[in-house]
């Protein structure tokens, strides 16, 4: 969990890291597929560039319900994300090891995975039923009565009462299985915005999912962490100071279970899917392909040449940004900063993530969006060494258990350079990937290569957090004869008299060591990323028809 995932929105993460790829081929889902004739399309066009925007403002006021309805279905499923990250922080303030956190990070990897299964969601269903409703409905009555029965153990999982800590094994399990129910609704909402809105306003289910994603995880992660912080509602919200925040976990948990059961309820008997026999010609088709057909198509374009190189480089690019990534954030907290206050830092970073794609994109759009990638990326690097000295700053500047407000500035604006490298970094692949993706593929290229952006990713940010306690050396005083190895060695430290003290903390050689593979990388392959740029186009274009 990274600096920029501790206090706003991935993966993302990723999780993807921060931003969420709003573009609906990044779930899977097949560009739709009109079915009419080449009059019949010409006719569409032709009406399309009369009537223009009068008609595009008419058409959204008359689906408003629709759009209301995907915003609220991504609300939904931004909310177990949110969760999500939430949990990491609680931990690490009930000073859980970082290999338990390597453990609980496994949680983010659904959404990098689901391209997996997502065929089998495109593909398998009860027609009578609707196409996409096979799988949301039992899907989100999933997700609700997990939510439901977790209410209840959530509690002793996390060991809240008790002395023994956190039960790292069952936690990850049940947000795993959170996780991959929100991946699977991902992909039937995705699935299900190509033809719940007309064809002028297919447009909006992008929005739908950027805000509602959005605002899902903002409630999930800030808004929970804040009322549930004790010190901050004390603090902001209270006039008699109280032991616990306003909320508490589990009455979260409980309050969502309830709203996914009634909500689904609700969609299940009273939203309709787009029938062949009531389908407006302005109501785009879906393609059916088969599963196996997926899969090989899959198959044959990760074996293209060009495609592995690239696949390759995007699986080992972000190596060198994983200790800055992974725990940074974990770090301040566990150097005293309130994790609530953490998450707040947010707030502020909304605008920037909002104009920052914006204005990136004007330099992306061009035939080589990958030299914004090359550029950003030692800029990146350094951002990672900088992270490092604001931990090393931090228990310095702490002031009778609180932070000064120059301190709170410092990280927002040490978080802030980071967000201009890294959605520097990150439109610049997105570009790319639309570039040399394959349209007579559809949206399986692009998923792909999404997949393995948000994968390349993960995997060095779970491999980070396991090698933080392994690389930290302890030392225990005022008890001869004993040391701090492991957690029983401490354990007898401590019971001799005396007490562990970090002499050289793992992060501080994780953060150096990423930071001079990251600069190998850049110069070593970051020039044969570039060349790919180079290539022709049919070096990229899959050779097989569908």
């Amino acid at each position: 969990m990274d600096l920029s995932e501790s206090i706003s929105h991935m993966n993302g993460r990723q999780r993807k890291p921060v931003a969420v790829v709003s573009d609906m081929s990044d779930r899977g889902a097949e560009p739709p597929d009109g079915g009419a004739t080449d009059d019949e399309e010409r006719l569409l066009r032709v009406s399309d560039s009369e009537n223009g925007r009068a008609r595009s403002r008419a058409g959204v006021r008359g689906e408003l319900g629709s759009v209301s309805l995907l915003l609220f279905l991504y609300v939904l499923q931004g909310i177990p994300l949110g969760l999500a990250g939430s949990i990491p922080l609680i931990m690490q303030s009930k000073s859980v090891s970082y290999r338990d956190q390597a453990y609980f990070s496994f949680v983010f990897w659904p959404f990098s995975l689901k391209l997996l299964w997502a065929p089998l969601v495109d593909s398998l269903y009860v027609r009578r039923f609707g196409r996409r409703k096979s799988w949301l409905v039992p899907t989100q009555y999933l997700l609700g009565l997990f939510m439901l029965g977790l209410s209840f153990i959530v509690d002793s999982l996390l060991q809240t009462d008790g002395t023994k800590g956190p039960d790292v094994i069952a936690l990850t399990a049940v947000f795993f299985v959170l996780a991959f129910l929100a991946a699977t609704q991902d992909i039937a909402v995705d699935g299900w915005a190509l033809t719940m809105l007309s064809r002028e306003n297919v447009g909006y289910a992008s929005t739908c999912n950027s805000v509602g994603q959005t605002a899902g995880y903002f409630l999930g992660n800030v808004l929970f962490l804040a009322l549930e912080s004790a010190d901050f509602c004390n603090k902001y919200l209270r006039f008699e100071p109280q032991e616990q925040g306003i909320i508490t976990l589990a009455d979260f948990l409980f309050f969502w279970g309830v709203v996914f059961m009634v909500s689904t309820t609700l969609v299940a008997f009273m939203k309709t899917e787009n029938g062949t026999s009531h389908r407006s010609k302005r109501r785009p088709k879906e393609e059916t392909q088969g599963v196996m057909e997926t899969y090989k198509l899959l198959l044959h374009i990760i074996k293209m040449p060009t495609v592995f190189t690239f696949c390759c480089l995007l699986l080992t690019s972000k190596i060198g940004f994983s200790a800055a990534d992974a725990v940074t954030g974990l770090k301040l907290v566990e150097a005293g900063v309130p994790k609530a206050e953490l998450a707040l830092l947010a707030v502020p970073m909304v605008p920037l993530q909002i104009l920052l794609p914006l204005i990136i994109s004007k330099y992306t759009a061009g035939p080589r969006p990958l030299d914004i990638f090359y550029k950003a990326f030692p800029f990146r690097l350094l951002i990672g060494l900088e992270y490092a000295l604001l931990v090393w700053w931090t228990p310095s500047v702490r002031q009778g258990g609180g932070f000064p407000v120059y301190y709170y500035a410092a990280v927002l604006f040490s978080y802030a350079l980071h967000q201009v490298a890294l959605y520097s970094m990150y439109v610049a692949c997105m570009a790319f990937h639309a570039k040399v993706s394959d349209p007579v593929i559809g949206g399986t290229y692009m998923t792909l290569l999404n997949t393995v952006t948000n994968l390349g990713g993960n995997w060095p940010s779970t491999l980070a957090l396991w090698l933080v306690d392994p690389l930290t050396h302890k030392q225990c005083q005022g008890a001869a004869g004993q040391t701090c190895g492991s957690v029983e060695e401490a354990g007898l430290c401590v019971k001799e008299g005396g007490v562990c003290v970090t002499a050289l903390d793992g992060y501080y050689v994780e953060s150096l060591v990423c930071v001079l593979i990251g600069l190998c990388w850049w110069v070593f392959f970051g020039k044969k990323m570039k060349r790919l740029q180079e290539e022709s186009p049919s070096a990229w274009h899959c050779r097989i028809r569908k």
